[in-house]
């Protein structure tokens, strides 16, 4: 099997996307990854997928060694990552069971090992403008546009410690930001893959309206049990929309993600 340029993050329903599966264990200087990397194709295309909670979800989104999995991944020759991910909607347009191809990110976590050069010898100052690949994110448009119409071309997430849900009160703020749904484990993920130079994209699946929608009692808020009833729900659809992106993905992509240390280091200090 060729090695995958491509990695995917995710839970268990999507092992079904993968054909001859081979099982590795990926050793890194930050740790073991969340579990072991399974390797198989999509349409052709050897494909790298690992899920980011454990294969059996016993890893909090605040407990994920980050660190590990991206890098592990970097090891493993992907150059491209596909990041599916349960979200709740903050805007009463964008309803569970929705896609959001998130182009923003707000970072509300704290405590997590969130960059490769904290211990230095080297210190780089990455841009994060931008951080999800323009162009993934255009050919993710495509594939959910030719599978379904719930789909949203941009969105910013905010990413919240968890493993707790929001409050009412944070809720109300996070909409009233403006901000459209949110997440767990968005950040670091992000940064940290483009840190190791490789292209991120983000689809996010709206599972539920986390606390609630202002004054409208007929919204329930967000249980554990309503997340992965959505999920299950929708695990077909995402499988479609991953089967037509895979292989529309060039060898060759002109953005900016696998030379984002470049800049970084003429910065460095």
């Amino acid at each position: 099997m060729s090695s995958p340029t491509i990695g995917v993050f995710g839970g268990s329903g999507l092992y079904r996307l993968l054909d001859e599966i081979d099982l590795m264990e990926v050793g890194t200087p930050y740790g073991k990854p969340s579990d072991a990397i399974a390797i198989g194709t999509v349409a052709g295309h050897s494909v790298a997928f690992l899920p980011r909670h454990g294969s059996k979800h016993t890893i909090p989104p605040g407990a994920i060694n980050y660190r590990a999995n991206l890098w592990a991944f970097k090891e493993l020759g992907v150059e491209r990552i596909i990041a599916p991910a349960a979200v709740g909607s903050l805007q009463p347009d964008i309803k569970p069971g929705h896609f959001v191809v998130c182009d923003q990110f707000v970072d509300r976590t704290w405590g997590r090992s969130d960059s490769y050069f904290m211990e230095g010898p080297r210190v780089a100052h990455l841009s994060a403008a931008d951080p999800y690949c323009p162009q993934l994110r255009g050919l993710a448009a495509q594939a959910a546009s030719s599978q379904t119409d719930r789909w949203h071309r941009s969105g910013v997430v905010v990413v919240i410690q968890g493993p707790r849900f929001s409050t009412r009160a944070e809720n109300d703020w996070f909409r009233w930001m403006g901000w459209d749904v949110v997440s767990m484990t968005q950040y670091p993920e992000v940064i940290l893959a483009r840190e190791r130079e490789m292209c991120y994209l983000n689809l996010s699946l709206v599972t539920d309206y986390d606390a609630g929608l202002q004054g409208d009692a007929e919204v329930r808020r967000v249980t554990a049990y309503e997340v992965a009833r959505v999920m299950a729900q929708n695990v077909t659809l995402v499988q479609r929309i991953l089967q037509r992106l895979v292989p529309a993905i060039p060898q060759e992509l002109s953005c900016d993600c696998q030379r984002s240390l470049a800049a970084a280091r003429l910065s460095a200090s």
